[in-house]
């Protein structure tokens, strides 16, 4: 039997999405299943969104605008409603991100989160153990709308070497993400340097930080902790942050050999390696063990 429970559309953008879901489906006097039917899905599926138990991802809005000829409707909610699975301390950063006109990013542990994959963005989301790892991922995937978006905002990234390396994930994610940041080396909008290790003592090692401008909108500096995030638009701030980015900026490799270096890693770390290779790294590894 179909669930009926009512939802309040003021408590939150999932509510609402579900609401009017329910209410143009039956507008058109289509069953869940019916509904399901037409865009490739189950009618518990239906069920469970309308009544704000699943959250719908942006393929399921588009498809269902088109069954219910909503005009873009749910196309236009779900991008409300996946920000809104976002962390609390984290939502406000991203609608700022959002209404950027250049983004500076510094990373020195993990690829940045615009760039990475939805594999290896689950692999870093579940180190947390959250119970929503699907939304968070589908989230940051929405965040990363804005690269395709009309007015992509122009976006600098600085990696650092080491989260190259680092295996986040395993192999196989890391090759397929090292593969995507080759695949921004002709985007317009996208520039990525990497930060050698040979490079020492640098700027961004107190971590990493972001840094958004706008048109009309004073800069902000964006830094995490443990915890949560924080921005500030203080102008000591804004400019220490500046000043720190143009020298991480000096001291990487150029876009050309920052890209070398990527494919580079992918292939010598992440390639297919013989058997013999394997073998000799698991020795060197249980040698390394065995000494401490």
């Amino acid at each position: 039997m179909a669930n009926v429970r009512r939802l309040d559309p003021t408590a939150s953008p999932l509510d609402y999405f579900g609401s009017e879901l329910r209410r143009c489906r039956e507008a058109a006097g289509l069953s869940q299943k019916e509904l399901g039917d037409c865009i490739y899905c189950t009618g518990s599926l239906v069920g469970q969104i309308e009544t704000a138990h699943k959250v719908p991802t942006r393929e399921f809005a588009e498809r269902a605008d088109a069954a219910l000829m909503t005009d873009g409707c749910f196309s236009r909610l779900v991008g409300l409603v996946l920000r809104s699975r976002l962390p609390t301390w984290f939502q406000a950063y991203a609608e700022m991100e959002a209404r950027a006109t250049y983004i500076s990013a510094y990373q020195g542990q993990l690829i940045y989160g615009l760039l990475q994959t939805p594999e290896y963005a689950r692999a870093v989301l579940a180190t947390g153990m959250p119970g929503n790892v699907d939304d968070l991922v589908a989230a940051r995937m929405e965040r990363q709308r804005l690269l395709t978006c009309g007015r992509s905002p122009l976006i600098l990234v600085v990696l650092d070497e080491a989260a190259l390396h680092r295996p986040i994930g395993g192999r196989e994610i890391m090759r397929t993400q090292l593969a995507h940041l080759l695949s921004f080396r002709d985007h317009r909008w996208v520039s990525i340097q990497v930060l050698p290790f040979e490079s020492g003592e640098h700027a961004g090692l107190i971590g990493s930080f972001n840094i958004l401008r706008f048109d009309d909108d004073p800069e902000i500096v964006y830094t995490e902790d443990m915890i949560s995030g924080h921005m500030t638009a203080n102008p000591d701030t804004v400019r220490e942050a500046a000043r720190r980015y143009a020298s991480l900026q000096a001291a990487a490799l150029s876009v050309r050999d920052s890209a070398a270096l990527i494919a580079h890693v992918m292939e010598e770390r992440y390639g297919e390696q013989p058997e013999r290779d394997r073998t000799a790294v698991a020795q060197v590894v249980l040698q390394r063990q065995h000494r401490r």
